[in-house]
């Protein structure tokens, strides 16, 4: 019979370890969403810095990206393509200022580790909604879970308690702090 108690041992990680592995794919996943954000402030999506170039998705990349869900070659959920039409592309004058202010909240809220688990929740009520709009539009099959299982996971586990406001808080409001 084979011994597990050494195997057992191994695999059995250190809580901080865990928490502080969480914290840094949350300050990860916020660099990603603040990043996007500063992009839709100053409405840039190109930049060369020399040795790298790469693009972020702008205000006009963002409403470009809408524009090509809800057009004619889209086949995305008839009621969700209206509403994106009708209503947030018709009034993209506000509704690309709030975009930019939620992914600046969300982007804040992971990097600093304030509220760590409503940023997730605001991020996927976000794209949540543009994933099922475009789900048969014939995308790279894991483009969107990529996006979504992330702030799943970062909006299940309070990762903001480690190397983040929340676990001030938490120390401060006990139970009472949800996040």
């Amino acid at each position: 019979m084979a011994d597990f108690a050494g195997t057992r041992r191994a695999a059995t990680l250190p809580t901080m370890r865990i928490a502080r592995g969480l914290a840094a794919f949350r300050i990860f996943v916020g660099l990603v969403w603040l990043g996007n954000a500063l992009a839709k402030v100053v409405n840039q999506g190109s930049y060369d810095l020399g040795v790298v170039s790469f693009s972020l998705i702008s205000r006009d990349t963002a409403r470009g990206l809408l524009e090509s869900y809800t057009g004619p070659e889209s086949n995305a959920i008839a009621p969700l393509k209206s509403v994106y039409s009708d209503l947030v592309l018709a009034n993209w004058g506000v509704f690309q200022w709030l975009l930019t202010a939620t992914e600046l909240a969300v982007g804040i809220s992971l990097v600093v580790g304030i509220a760590s688990r409503l940023g997730p929740l605001l991020a996927l009520a976000l794209i949540f909604p543009l994933w099922v709009m475009v789900i048969d539009n014939g995308r790279y099959l894991f483009e969107w879970p990529l996006d979504i299982v992330p702030l799943a996971i970062l909006a299940a586990v309070p990762a903001g308690r480690v190397w983040g406001q929340d676990g001030k808080l938490a120390a401060r409001f006990g139970d009472r702090w949800p996040f």
